[in-house]
């Protein structure tokens, strides 16, 4: 459900450029650029917050496969360490999960929240306002790539709230990395753009990390 490596400057480029080009039916493969590259590639703009309405313009959960369990119920049933009991319409009782973001265990999930890697916010600010409705819903609700949305305690994400790496790094020292990584390709892979201050936050923190291979994969 929900790495092909690129070597030598040319290629990089090239592959990097290629991440943002728009989705094609055809496309199956997936796209490999090392962190620091990736960082690299992405395109800087000017943020702007005008018109934004969370509800309005992303909508909430969906159950796209009709199955009962809507996007928040899945994710928590995807990423629990100890299976929680399901009754009724997804009913979801006990179990436990692992918040990366601090490195704690939650059991039972009212102490969690289903966290959007990039904030809903930041989405629009940095492309999503331009998108069709059906997009913005779509992105809300991706459970195609598994670093999209994340199951971490309330506490965490209420911190984070809607901020950039710029402006909001308190995950702890051995998370930092992945966090990155994983901002970077959800930016990547739905074409959103960065403003300068999230662009430097970003390189800085990529020179800290290795420079592993950022993989994409081509959205449906």
């Amino acid at each position: 459900m929900r790495m092909r490596c690129v070597r030598g400057g040319l290629a990089v480029a090239l592959a990097a450029a290629s991440l943002w080009g728009a989705p094609s039916a055809g496309a199956a493969a997936d796209v490999s650029v090392p962190l620091r590259e990736a960082v690299a590639s992405l395109p800087e703009a000017p943020e702007s917050r005008a018109g934004y309405d969370r509800a309005r313009e992303f909508g909430g959960w969906t159950d796209d496969d009709h199955d009962g369990c809507n996007t928040r119920q899945e994710v928590l049933l995807e990423e629990a360490v100890q299976a929680p009991a399901v009754s009724g319409r997804c009913q979801i009782a006990g179990g436990q999960w692992y918040s990366y973001y601090d490195d704690q265990y939650v059991t039972g999930p009212a102490g969690l929240d289903i966290d959007h890697m990039v904030p809903l916010a930041e989405a629009w600010d940095s492309g999503a306002s331009k998108w069709p409705r059906a997009q913005r819903v779509a992105y809300a609700n991706d459970l195609s790539d598994p670093r999209h949305l994340v199951a971490v305690t309330a506490r965490s994400n209420r911190q984070k709230a809607d901020q950039d790496p710029a402006e909001w790094l308190r995950v702890v020292a051995e998370a930092r990395c992945r966090y990155i990584t994983e901002w970077t390709s959800v930016k990547i892979r739905w074409s959103l753009t960065v403003d300068p201050a999230e662009k430097k936050a970003l390189t800085g923190y990529a020179a800290e990390c290795p420079n592993a291979p950022v993989t994409v994969s081509p959205r449906a």
